[in-house]
């Protein structure tokens, strides 16, 4: 079943395993996340868990925003997010879900927003490769042919051209985790995740575990 919860990307830094081995990680602090609100099949049409992360001041939040929390006897959350497949048994609105809900050696996926870089290049953007730089060459860093004269005589959807990159949703998976601190609420990730430092990140188990 699926183990989830909500944090912050601190930075990253390395760690030495316990058999002398150093690697990098990723440091994420995630304080505890209260459940608003379990879902079923009788009332929802399909089972989940509705935890919230971060607290906001009360001007921030609507009266329906608030009334929902004060269900679970919480103050307002910046962010609200679902967890599926999982033992609805375990969870009961108001409860607190804390980083020791992982243990060292668990593999999870974790999404963020990814960085934004702005408005880029076919290059950049789509790893395309550039044309000769010299002997008259005319075609450097274009993203090449648009489409086809006759037919169909527009450039087809879903083209890869220069754009906005950056900004999105990304999950990286089956990461490890390395070290799990309850006191400070931080969890050790192995490797990188999505997003800027100060971002909220989701962590959850593995949905394509290569390594079980």
């Amino acid at each position: 079943m699926t183990k989830g919860i909500l944090g912050t990307k601190v930075g990253m830094t390395q760690y030495f395993m316990e058999n002398g081995e150093l690697v990098p990680v990723t440091v994420i602090q995630a304080e505890p996340n209260v459940v608003l609100q379990v879902k079923t099949n009788e009332a929802d049409g399909y089972e989940a868990v509705q935890v919230g992360f971060s607290t906001k001041r009360e001007v921030l939040a609507n009266k329906p925003h608030k009334g929902h929390v004060a269900k679970a006897n919480a103050t307002p959350k910046r962010f609200i997010r679902e967890f599926r497949n999982v033992e609805l048994g375990e969870y009961e609105v108001g409860q607190e879900i804390t980083v020791e809900t992982f243990e060292v050696g668990d593999i999870v996926d974790v999404t963020g927003t990814s960085k934004g870089k702005g408005f880029q290049g076919v290059i950049k953007r789509h790893g395309q490769a550039r044309g000769p730089m010299s002997h008259g060459s005319r075609f450097h860093r274009r993203p090449g042919a648009m489409a086809m004269a006759a037919y169909p005589s527009r450039v087809l959807k879903g083209k890869k051209l220069a754009g906005q990159m950056g900004g999105d949703k990304v999950t990286v998976q089956n990461l490890e985790i390395v070290a799990v601190n309850g006191e400070d609420n931080v969890i050790l990730v192995k490797g990188n995740v999505p997003g800027a430092k100060k971002s909220m990140v989701e962590i959850r188990s593995a949905t394509k575990n290569s390594k079980a």
